[in-house]
């Protein structure tokens, strides 16, 4: 095809189907959703952050997980509700662009923070001796960024490989941008992003939850040889950060096989909402999952937001 076919839309048209007609609904139901989120995660990074006595591996990478669902929320929520709050679902490039990348290093980033937590319930767990000598500091501060870099590198190349492509149409088939969507609005030969796109999928969807389930299958060996205490404190320990990798990689497993095999039996409406769970989900439940279910972390949470009904427990007791 001829470069003169080529066109370069500053406005890419989003797909809401039926949604359009009830979006009004939609927005409150987005608007919400967001505030949720932003009040859930920062009030778990609050609570680590203020009380000292949460200063320690565990807790700070679950700030870490939370900061990046922050992170992936403001990429995806405000671009959606001024969507919908428009008479007509567009997005220009430049958004449409810097969405793919955020939203695309957040997944990773998201896969590659819990392949640390994984590391270090292994190594408290398995090595408990050694566990303070080497999880210091300094070790949980190179694993966050090599956490955060492994991702945003990878998919950096990626995304360079997408944003030189040439576009022949402007209608993305989704209520959001992704990279895979973008890649599809061009008129020329793509194998090397499909390929690379296959090396990041084996890098991140692959090479990590298999990373995590070598740590837990090391965990599980020491749990049946230690006593019952000992089995129940691990696993209570783990069982948060289980619900969380099972949920995310669930998820993310969908949208993938859904590019690869549009699932046309399944209502157009059905797909979106499938569509978006990555990104919805794990920040709404990683706050509820480990607030709950993280007895230091939830102590110190109802003291930072009932702090006279937390004294007068801690007077009582």
């Amino acid at each position: 095809m001829s470069n003169s076919t080529y066109i370069h839309p500053s406005l890419l048209t989003l797909k809401f189907g039926e949604m359009a007609e009830i979006r009004y609904f939609y927005s409150v139901i987005t608007l919400v959703g967001f505030m949720v989120i932003i009040l859930s995660n920062c009030a778990v990074i609050s609570t680590v952050v203020i009380h000292k006595s949460l200063h320690e591996p565990m807790y700070i990478f679950i700030a870490v997980l939370c900061l990046n669902g922050l992170y992936g929320s403001c990429a995806f929520f405000p671009s959606l509700f001024v969507s919908l709050i428009s008479k007509i679902q567009t997005i220009s490039y430049i958004g449409c662009v810097t969405q793919v990348f955020c939203i695309h290093t957040y997944m990773g980033c998201e896969l590659t923070i819990l392949a640390v937590m994984a590391y270090d319930r292994y190594l408290c767990i398995c090595n408990p001796l050694r566990y303070s000598n080497i999880m210091t500091l300094m070790m949980v501060v190179k694993l966050i960024i090599a956490a955060w870099l492994y991702s945003i590198i990878l998919f950096s190349v990626h995304f360079t490989l997408t944003i030189r492509l040439p576009l022949c149409d402007s209608v993305i088939l989704k209520i959001y941008c992704d990279n895979w969507s973008v890649v599809r609005l061009s008129c020329i030969d793509t194998t090397v992003n499909n390929i690379f796109g296959l090396f990041i999928t084996a890098a991140v969807i692959v090479l990590l939850p298999v990373l995590i389930l070598f740590s837990y299958i090391e965990i599980l060996k020491v749990c049946a040889q230690s006593s019952k205490d000992f089995r129940t404190k691990a696993l209570a320990t783990c069982s948060p950060h289980l619900v969380t990798i099972a949920n995310f990689v669930i998820n993310v497993l969908f949208e993938i096989l859904s590019h690869r095999f549009t699932p046309t039996n399944i209502p157009y409406e059905l797909r979106t909402v499938m569509s978006v769970q990555y990104i919805v989900v794990p920040p709404l439940l990683n706050p509820l999952i480990y607030g709950h279910k993280t007895r230091e972390i939830r102590e110190k949470l109802a003291q930072l937001l009932f702090p006279k009904t937390s004294s007068r427990a801690v007077g009582a007791a």
